[in-house]
């Protein structure tokens, strides 16, 4: 009797520990495709993350490669682009986050005029302290 109130006892223990326990760990990645966005010479950027344990928030950088392109799609000058990066701390919920993020191209020199515009490609977004990335080429 004493044996079988012993394991008893261990089981309803053991079952109130897997039920208060907060995750410790989890295994991060993206849900899905991000939703990238060109507006005007802006490219916007989100997404969500999850399986992020009980992490507080996470840090993502997302760099890009603006250029100027003609009417015909051409690259006038190879000097005519910049690399853009943009990054950010956003809150975890629930072992979930919700990342969103805007690329501006200002430094393209000579000045992206019309009638020629920005194209944005080789889209990189990194949630580093959780080992993750996500690449998508372009053009956008």
């Amino acid at each position: 009797m004493r044996i079988l109130f012993r394991v008893l006892a261990a089981l309803v223990v053991v079952t109130f520990a897997a039920i208060e326990a907060p995750a410790m760990a989890g295994s991060a990645h993206f849900v899905g495709d991000a939703t990238i966005t060109r507006v005007g010479d802006t490219l916007q950027v989100s997404g969500k993350v999850a399986g992020l344990g009980n992490e507080a928030q996470i840090h993502a950088t997302v760099t890009a490669v603006a250029q100027c392109v003609n009417p015909g799609s051409n690259h006038p000058k190879a000097a005519n682009k910049e690399s853009v990066s943009a990054e950010g701390d956003f809150p975890v919920q629930n072992g979930k986050a919700n990342y969103s993020l805007t690329l501006v191209a200002t430094t393209i020199s000579p000045n992206c005029t019309p009638p020629m515009t920005i194209q944005w490609s080789d889209v990189s977004i990194s949630v580093l302290d959780q080992g993750i990335s996500q690449f998508y080429p372009g053009p956008f």
